[in-house]
């Protein structure tokens, strides 16, 4: 367990959705600084702000009104000062065809939003133990989809 505070960074546009995660990293006992964002506009702002400290992973909902997740997933892969930042991609989608595209695109960890409470806990913890380096390197279709 890490003995720093790990930057978090939540984009979604569902007000609920936020305050839940919210509450959820609360209560997790890893040590966080969660910034939140209702859409991926905001996110990105907020990313290439001069002296801004990076988060350690992103967690980023799909569908969202003005720049969706997979634009941003784009747009951070693109850029060479945040393109080695952990994405998680946190939507209520479970097609086939986003998994795809966003673990094509470079997003580290596709994760379909629990639908409850201790759901939402344990699948943040768990994304929050991962060994990312581990993880990455051995990263492939069958460990890219958190099953909780």
């Amino acid at each position: 367990m890490p003995l720093h505070t790990m930057n978090i960074a939540l984009a979604d546009d569902d007000e609920d959705d936020r305050m839940l995660f919210k509450e959820a990293i609360e209560e997790i006992k890893i040590k966080t600084n969660l910034s939140l964002f209702k859409n991926g506009q905001e996110l990105m702002d907020y990313l290439i702000l001069p002296k801004v400290v990076l988060p350690q992973i992103i967690f980023l909902d799909l569908n969202m009104p003005i720049k969706n997740g997979m634009q941003c997933l784009n747009e951070i892969r693109t850029n060479p000062c945040l393109k080695e930042l952990m994405v998680a991609i946190y939507s209520t989608s479970s097609s086939e065809a986003d998994i795809e595209e966003t673990f094509i695109n470079g997003a580290n960890i596709y994760i379909n939003k629990p639908n409850s409470f201790g759901g939402l806990k344990n699948a943040i913890d768990k994304v929050l133990q991962l060994n990312w380096q581990y993880h990455t390197s051995a990263l492939n279709r069958d460990n890219f989809l958190l099953r909780i």
